[in-house]
């Protein structure tokens, strides 16, 4: 306990008394309970001894020393109120109002006019709380009462010295008010996420329940809640609070709304829950809801939330669940035992939640999803391939247009108050994680696999940047090489006498055998350090859904996770796109971004703008250019050169499939085929990533069907024809 020097005393009690000879008489005289006090006293004791002892109680209260606060009480309200329960009261009410700090400050000090032995001391506090912020409680009278005995001043203690009202048996209250989630909009106002769906609340009075083991056996089945958690929760509950035990469907409601009223006598409310209208459209993207978990309940109630709250666990319901779901407002109350309000404390208001709108458009998701689905059915690829994935992406800003990730499935099913109904809900997730196609991989950014040709466009820059070749450097291929060992190309008979851009059209393999063995002789890491360059095999920076890093091998990586040395056998695989490196689609529509725009590596986004309806934006998406790839000019040039051909040169890989589009023809699109050997025996990847326009590029688009043959007959025509759909379509 701190103990004031007496000259502070005698100086506080001097500004004290000249404070309350200032004051009207009607203020100096306040109405006094009866206390217990001892025989009469002979002479008035000195009021210094008084103030000394109401200023150290409080300061003990500031430091949280509550068996230093208690040394203070007078006996009388010992015997009233033992420590456990003084200890008790105080701990209690810090823990309701999440209290930080309190500081006091003197106002005045006086006796009694009708006792003697009792004094006043009137004082203000400011109360700093974690969820309500800073307030004052002015006015505030402490009453001590000197013992003859002890010839020393206590303070005639009840629980009014925490507040007021408290007195009379009122209870402290903190009442807090969440905000319902914002919504999530694609780019041009449609809904992907909202709080439209209604479950129905039940609730009731313990002491109002007729049969507990009936109530708590049918709230167990209607709400799905486990019947330990309901009994926890009847256990801590007070006899004559209104409980809210949990939520049920509406269908469910209909057919168990008497039970619950005669076993609980309960009472019914609704609630808005989170809902996906289109809800098969994004779902990687979008992401789920879900309650936190044990380990995030401390951390919740600490920002005002509870155990029921409503987070996001995946996808932008998690990158942005902070702005989804604003803060709670609070009002810190003291109620009576029948629960009407006897003051109102203090009160927060809330931070209003945002939406959330993205880059994606939907209509061209969906028409990139259709296309896929389309192509799935014609071509029968289910036979061999579990799944596609396809991006599109603004090659001048990193705003990704549509990420799709085939098959896809209905985010609602993992809602947790799905309005596809409790059943129905969890017969589907159990199919999604039994399903051997694992819908629920994002494959367009979590999915890893060898690049096949398409990496030539790399080799191309590494090759000719790095000056081992010459801008005009010619190859005869024959379509067979070998340097100890023999490799073939994909063309009997080669390609004959070409030049690197052809090379890059025509996807001779012979050509690239030998740019992958002569950089290595160059320097081994040279190739594997140009790719990486270019942005395969590294984080692209997406921060709103999960993404892997993919791989990118080179001597050092292949001496440390084989033991075995790196030879110019392992550059050689490496400059097709073979061997053990791995790329995401989103990586690969980075660097097809970044040769179109001229060498930014732009980090792709998803969010278009963060705000309030109606309200200016509090975010807006701003391109982040995160890197260059610093190439020379006139190489980018030679790349493009052979990319444009490919469709548009009898000699391209993917000419056939774009000869009869003349709109796309005149338009120009410069791309890459790919064709993937995944493992041995097994159906190749087919890749093909382009950008368009050829003057003045627009969008990237890439696409991969896991095992769907070769990139020329298959992805290509799917990239055409998402193509087609953005430039001349509604996909726009």
């Amino acid at each position: 306990m701190i103990h004031l020097r007496r000259s502070s005393v005698l100086f506080l009690l001097a500004a004290l008394l000249m404070a309350a000879a200032c004051q009207p008489a009607a203020q100096q005289v306040i109405v006094v309970e009866a206390l217990p006090t001892v025989a009469p006293l002979a002479l008035p004791p000195e009021l210094e001894g008084a103030a000394s002892v109401a200023i150290n109680f409080l300061e003990d209260w500031r430091l949280g020393d509550y068996a230093a606060m208690y040394e203070q009480v007078a006996f009388a309200s010992r015997e009233a109120y033992p420590v456990d329960v003084f200890t008790r009261s105080y701990q209690s009410a810090a823990e309701t109002m999440t209290l930080e700090s309190l500081s006091s400050t003197g106002v005045t000090l006086y006796r009694d006019p009708t006792r003697t032995d009792v004094a006043v001391f009137n004082y203000n506090v400011t109360f700093t709380t974690r969820l309500i912020g800073s307030f004052e409680d002015n006015g505030r009278d402490m009453q001590l009462i000197y013992d003859p005995v002890l010839e020393d001043w206590r303070v005639a203690w009840t629980p009014a010295d925490i507040f007021a009202e408290l007195r009379a048996g009122g209870q402290l209250r903190l009442d807090m008010s969440i905000p319902s989630r914002a919504n999530i909009y694609d780019r041009r106002d449609r809904v992907l996420a909202d709080q439209s769906g209604r479950m129905v609340i039940v609730r009731a009075i313990k002491q109002a329940i007729p049969d507990w083991a009936a109530c708590q056996s049918v709230l167990a089945y209607t709400t799905g809640r486990d019947p330990a958690d309901l009994q926890a929760l009847y256990d801590r509950s007070s006899a004559d609070w209104m409980v809210e035990w949990g939520t049920i469907e509406p269908a469910v409601y209909q057919a168990n709304q008497a039970q619950l009223q005669a076993t609980c006598a309960a009472e019914f409310g609704s609630r808005p829950v989170r809902q996906y209208p289109n809800g098969t459209i994004m779902p990687n993207i979008v992401g789920v809801v879900g309650y936190p978990n044990a380990e995030e309940i401390p951390d919740l109630q600490s920002l005002g939330f509870n155990g029921d709250t409503i987070l996001g666990q995946s996808g932008i319901e998690a990158s942005w669940d902070d702005r989804l779901r604003g803060s709670p407002g609070g009002r810190l109350l003291i109620v009576s035992t029948g629960g009407g309000v006897l003051r109102e404390i203090a009160r927060t208001p809330s931070r209003p939640p945002e939406s959330v709108w993205l880059t994606v458009d939907m209509d061209l998701q969906a028409g990139v999803e259709r296309i896929l689905a389309e192509y799935y059915t014609r071509m029968e690829l289910g036979k061999n391939s579990n799944g596609a994935a396809a991006v599109v992406l603004d090659v001048n800003t990193g705003a990704i247009l549509a990420l799709v990730s085939y098959p896809t499935y209905d985010i609602n099913a993992f809602a947790p108050f799905s309005t596809l109904g409790r059943a129905r809900s969890q017969q589907l997730v159990t199919e999604l994680q039994n399903d051997p196609r694992r819908p629920l991989l994002n494959r367009a950014t979590q999915g890893v696999y060898p690049l096949g040709s398409v990496m030539k466009t790399a080799s191309t820059i590494a090759v000719a940047d790095s000056g081992v070749y010459t801008l005009d450097q010619r190859y005869s291929c024959s379509g067979i090489w070998t340097r100890d060992i023999t490799r073939y190309d994909w063309l009997a008979g080669g390609h004959g006498t070409i030049t690197l851009p052809q090379a890059l059209t025509r996807s001779c393999n012979p050509y690239y055998y030998e740019v992958g063995y002569q950089l290595n002789q160059f320097d081994p890491d040279a190739l594997p350090s140009y790719i990486r360059r270019l942005g395969l095999g590294v984080p692209t920076g997406l921060t709103d859904v999960a993404e892997s890093s993919g791989l990118v091998p080179d001597p050092e990586w292949k001496r440390v996770n084989t033991g075995i040395e790196w030879t110019f056998s392992d550059a050689v695989n490496l400059s097709i796109g073979q061997g053990e490196v791995q790329v995401t689609p989103l990586q690969v529509a980075r660097m097809f971004a970044a040769i179109a725009n001229g060498g930014t590596l732009y980090r792709p986004q998803l969010v278009e703008k963060v705000g309030i309806l109606g309200e200016t934006a509090s975010y807006t998406f701003t391109p982040d250019p995160m890197a260059t790839i610093n190439i020379r000019a006139e190489v980018l040039d030679v790349v493009r050169e052979g990319m444009c051909n490919v469709t548009t040169t009898q000699a391209g890989t993917a000419e056939y499939q774009f000869r009869d589009n003349a709109e796309l023809q005149t338009l120009g699109v410069c791309g890459k085929t790919g064709t993937a050997q995944n493992r041995p025996g097994a159906v190749t990847h087919a890749w093909f990533a382009a950008y368009a326009p050829r003057e003045e590029p627009e969008i990237a688009v890439v696409v991969i069907v896991e095992n769907g043959g070769e990139g020329s007959g298959t992805a290509a025509p799917i990239v055409r024809d998402i193509m087609d759909l953005y430039f001349f379509g509604s996909g726009r």
